[in-house]
């Protein structure tokens, strides 16, 4: 397609007439008339050889060519916004801008709470936000970072974007203070036969990936969504979680758990900030970066490899570290 001859106005029409389904409410979003998004749809419909929105009653719905362009045309006006806000210069004291990161809650918990205190301390106008990766980020990767300033991910799950390393992690077992099976170490035939509770995004938990080589299935009871559930599954029951240390020191606190050593060799998390290329030489983006580099060499001179205090004082008392 030669994208000289498309008036890019047609992609902010677009997503205001595949959002809204209907063409009133669509033209005040964008600032055009009634008559005018008509003649904008009528262009669309051409151009794409289809209704797009269909009348059903006194209402109107979207084709299946129209729900497949719903999520690309926001994806797009994302896009473009980002492509004509960058930025030569960049003074954190004073601009007015806003980072979205994609993360799990393990990576806001530990990293990005730590970047917000810098970004308060530094930076007074830039709001930071924080959502979940969606379900499709390793297959539509591309179009994800398109759109957000970077994304908060282990090595392992994604690859072929530009990256910074944060800082490194390593996997702990969690199992009830009052576990009735388990006194001391836990060993690998307890994996595999007792109850499990899991984070349930496999792309984010390459340790499920770890125990399927060691030949365990865990038989899962409970699933959740973020991390920091994970204590309140294991309180009081037989089941084992694994968990991050740095994310253990932060939530064990609030539930009557304790972590174990795991009985193999976890591969150590070593979590990082994915970037799309089209942020590379923003202005904006490469203070963020440069953030977020020290940010991470504070975590790596405070990591778990220099305190063992989690695992050696779990047992002390039910739900202390």
């Amino acid at each position: 397609m030669n994208l000289s001859r498309l008036d890019l106005n047609l992609v902010l029409a677009l997503r205001a007439l595949l959002e809204e389904r209907n063409v009133t409410r669509a033209g005040e979003r964008v600032g055009l008339s009634q008559p005018a998004m008509s003649a904008a749809l009528s262009r669309l419909r051409r151009h794409f050889d289809d209704e797009l929105l269909a009348r059903t009653g006194n209402s109107y719905e979207l084709t299946p060519l129209g729900v497949a362009l719903r999520d690309r045309s926001a994806t797009a006006c994302d896009l473009l916004e980002r492509v004509f806000s960058s930025q030569a210069d960049f003074d954190p004291t004073t601009e007015t801008r806003e980072f979205t990161l994609l993360a799990a809650d393990y990576g806001a918990a530990v990293f990005g709470a730590a970047l917000a205190r810098v970004l308060h301390q530094e930076a007074p106008s830039i709001r930071l936000t924080f959502q979940h990766p969606a379900p499709s980020v390793e297959e539509n990767t591309a179009a994800l970072l398109s759109t957000v300033d970077g994304l908060l991910m282990p090595h392992g799950v994604i690859d072929g974007f530009p990256y910074v390393d944060l800082h490194q992690d390593r996997w702990l077992c969690m199992v009830a203070d009052d576990h009735p099976e388990i006194a001391g170490e836990l060993t690998l035939d307890q994996l595999a036969r007792l109850p499990w509770a899991v984070y349930q995004r496999p792309y984010d938990a390459p340790a499920a990936r770890q125990l399927s080589m060691l030949g365990i299935s865990p038989r899962v009871e409970v699933s959740v969504q973020t991390f920091q559930l994970l204590p309140h599954m294991v309180e009081g029951t037989r089941r084992i979680a694994m968990i991050q240390e740095r994310l253990a020191r932060k939530a064990v606190r609030s539930a009557a758990v304790r972590v174990l050593p795991c009985p193999f060799e976890a591969v150590p998390v070593q979590e990082a900030m994915w970037w799309h290329p089209l942020h590379t030489q923003d202005a904006a983006h490469i203070w963020l970066r440069q953030k977020a580099t020290e940010v991470g060499a504070t975590l790596k001179g405070h990591g778990p490899d220099d305190d063992m205090s989690v695992v050696q004082d779990a047992g002390r008392a039910p739900g202390l570290l």
